[in-house]
């Protein structure tokens, strides 16, 4: 018997929710009564109302997001006219804030807002209990981690083959950064160590060797983060891949050392750096020091065999392109595998907002709510810088132009990418869709028209990241120049594996 059922819809299949698999571990006695249904955003939403009708459920729990709100409004619209009795519960991080103002306000019986690993179940019970709750939404009461059960049992073999193990060792965040929605809470909280990771052995033991943790400051407690690496360094095998955020500016030399001994392809470390200017630091509550975030960003691309993911967000309140380029070729310098251009959103309820009268922020109103223009960046300037952003993780970040990649950023990195970025979308109209094939001869192309590049040089940069790749036959860039000896490698598979 499903009376409850509790579902959400992911960007991609190989996700996988751990706020579902907290919801039902906490369900106490109802457990038995639930289920978890997980869909994706591309599948049409009459046909997961149907998938999630046939069980019949009572409750329907749906986890929102930024990334699905829009799919999540018209299933939420399918589902109360098809069942107009069925009770229709949302939370999430996109229903924790300013709910009157949503979509689907009118159509959904309650909202949990913030986190209801406890709540949920509690509303259930009452309703289930057929008790009337008046409460449209439900603030839930403060608990401790220590009263929660985790999750992990509830991952299912077919998660541990196929998708994210995502885990989290601690809750919460200590800073500010008024962007996001962490700068909402008071500090970090632990799990308790020795039943994490206790869980995270039987994931192993099951065959799980991707874990993702999703704590906003992993190395925020060192004396913890050495005890997980630990466990981790001693289970090391071929297949063990292990995902943590970093605080750039806090790298002990415990820490240091332990990083150093995991084998190449085992860590990855997400490192916001987000901007380097101080004013701007100052005015969004970020607390960085920068000489020691870039000094620690060196020496692990230098000394240690991790894979550096870094980020930076674009239209920040009284940031302009200059500062932008700045710090964009700072990073540049320090040479990280992939450097996330991001641009800012107006997440709901992160204290970003403060700053829309006095630096002119304009939003978009649908998801995922980008920045439109600034006081400092209008809007055809905002588009073009988009459109970088799109073509950088193309170009820069996909790790298919290791070789080509120096030459088309010099010395002027951001300044030469810009130029290329602007080329690119004048030439073909598209960000998106553009064939691998294609998008050699396009840079082999633009590269020639706006550099001033050897072009002997350039033809074997590209020839060689060409076989790099896995590419079969010939390029279409080929031209009658001389293929230089040594310029043919052997494929590599994975976007991590091309940095290397």
């Amino acid at each position: 018997m499903t009376d409850i059922t509790l579902c959400t819809l992911n960007a991609r299949y190989f996700h996988s929710s751990l706020g579902l698999r907290y919801l039902y571990a906490n369900l106490g006695e109802l457990q038995p009564r639930a289920r978890i249904r997980e869909f994706i955003i591309n599948q049409r939403p009459i046909e997961i109302a149907e998938q999630l009708l046939a069980d019949n459920p009572k409750i329907i729990g749906l986890g929102v997001y930024i990334w699905n709100i829009a799919q999540s409004r018209e299933l939420i619209a399918i589902l109360r006219r098809v069942r107009p009795d069925l009770i229709i519960i949302v939370g999430g991080p996109e229903v924790s804030y300013e709910q009157t103002t949503l979509p689907f306000y009118d159509e959904v019986d309650h909202i949990v807002s913030g986190q209801g690993d406890r709540a949920f179940a509690g509303l259930c019970h009452r309703l289930l209990d057929g008790e009337t709750v008046e409460e449209k939404v439900l603030q839930p009461e403060p608990f401790k981690l220590a009263d929660l059960a985790f999750p992990y049992p509830y991952y299912t073999d077919e998660d541990i083959r196929n998708r994210f193990i995502y885990v989290e060792a601690s809750r919460g965040c200590p800073f500010k950064c008024e962007f996001c929605l962490s700068a909402l809470d008071k500090t970090a909280w632990p799990f308790d160590l020795d039943q994490f990771l206790a869980h995270m052995d039987d994931l192993y033991q099951r065959g799980a060797r991707h874990f993702k943790f999703i704590d906003r400051t992993f190395n925020l407690k060192v004396a913890s983060s050495l005890k997980i690496m630990e466990f981790f360094l001693a289970r090391v095998n071929d297949g063990l891949f292990l995902h943590f955020e970093l605080i750039p500016d806090h790298l002990p030399e415990q820490l240091k050392t332990m990083i150093q001994q995991f084998p190449p392809g085992t860590l990855q470390f997400e490192i916001g750096i987000q901007t380097f200017n101080p004013e701007v630091q100052e005015r969004i509550s970020r607390r960085q020091n920068d000489d020691k975030a870039e000094a620690n960003i060196r020496f692990l691309r230098e000394q240690t065999p991790a894979h550096l993911h870094t980020d930076l967000i674009l239209g920040l309140p009284g940031e302009d392109v200059a500062s932008i380029a700045r710090g964009f070729d700072r990073l540049i310098e320090l040479n990280p595998h992939e450097i996330q251009v991001g641009i800012l959103k107006r997440l709901r309820g992160a204290p970003i907002i403060r700053h829309i009268d006095n630096y002119q922020l304009r939003f978009n109103p649908a998801p995922p709510y980008n920045i439109l223009s600034t006081r400092d960046i209008d809007f055809a300037t905002m588009q073009r810088l988009s459109r970088f952003a799109r073509y950088w993780d193309m170009i820069g970040n996909s790790g298919r132009f290791n070789r080509t990649r120096p030459l088309l950023l010099d010395k002027a990195p951001f300044d030469r990418f810009l130029r290329l970025s602007d080329w690119l979308y004048a030439t073909t109209g598209q960000t998106h869709k553009i064939a691998l094939p294609r998008l050699f001869r396009l840079i082999y192309q633009g590269a020639r028209e706006l550099f001033d590049l050897d072009e002997q040089q350039l033809y074997d940069a590209l020839y060689a990241d060409y076989t790099t790749c896995g590419m079969k036959g010939e390029p279409e860039f080929n031209t009658n120049l001389k293929l230089n000896a040594g310029s043919r490698k052997t494929g590599l598979s994975s976007r991590q594996a091309r940095h290397h």
